[in-house]
């Protein structure tokens, strides 16, 4: 179905729903290389992509030698090896698998922080990005621009923000932190328009605990409320649901 100029697909479950996406990115991407001579990809990490992830490199379509591969968000302060980490999520499901031409990792221990975010800022900017792949938060968020940080006009490519309440509680739900004090307070994240410069947007957001968020994402008005709902901004996304997901539609 469209939800103004947002594309949704609805599949019967997360195997589904992750074997469609892998596809759909590995064509698109081979198509882009072949055009190009390489792409430029956003991922995302949570235990919502890991389906997605593995069916995507298991399919071995992909000549990852041209591809430059960046991530949207990291905590402040936290050590590129902890078990939350999102560098150690992608070194260890991605980068050590594929071995694409370049990784750029955003540093969340960077001694100066608001350095680090120019720093990646510019590596983002030094040529277009053909792909984003991203997930939807149980608060809505995009990466980590929660409700009360997201801005849809914001002029950065990546900031400093503080995480709400709903989103570190998530991040304990996930197992990645075994209390709320354990959750940084704080990350470094792409904003929403950064991660809607990509060409072609894909959103894989299955599982039950998302429904809420789908929900407002597609029938409440578009609002920082529900960063997600911005989605319905942009042509070239595309939101992929599980039934799960998409059952309080």
């Amino acid at each position: 179905m469209k939800v103004d100029a947002l594309s949704v697909l609805v599949f019967p479950g997360q195997a589904e729903l992750a074997t469609y996406a892998a596809h759909e990115m590995a064509h698109f991407l081979a198509a882009r290389i072949q055009a190009k001579g390489e792409a430029r990809i956003i991922l995302a990490t949570g235990n919502s992509q890991i389906a997605f992830l593995k069916q995507l490199i298991g399919l071995q379509l992909i000549n990852w030698s041209k591809t430059t591969l960046f991530h949207m968000d990291e905590y402040l302060g936290l050590p590129g090896d902890h078990k939350a980490s999102f560098r150690r999520y992608m070194r260890e499901r991605v980068e050590t698998l594929v071995h694409p031409h370049a990784f750029h990792y955003l540093l969340g221990d960077a001694d100066l922080p608001i350095e680090e975010c120019e720093r990646y800022s510019n590596l983002l900017s030094e040529a277009p990005i053909d792909l984003c792949c991203m997930g939807i938060g149980e608060n809505g968020h995009l990466a980590f621009n929660d409700p009360p940080v997201a801005n849809f006009q914001d002029q950065r490519l990546v900031k400093l923000v503080k995480l709400d309440l709903a989103c570190k509680t998530q991040q304990v739900n996930e197992g990645h932190f075994p209390t709320l004090d354990a959750v940084p307070p704080y990350a470094l994240t792409l904003t929403i328009p950064a991660l809607c410069k990509a060409e072609r947007i894909l959103c894989i957001s299955p599982e039950t605990r998302k429904a809420r968020a789908v929900r407002a994402a597609l029938r409440q008005p578009i609002s920082t409320d529900c960063p997600a709902s911005w989605l319905r901004t942009q042509p070239q996304a595309t939101l992929l649901l599980d039934q799960d997901s998409a059952a309080l539609l």
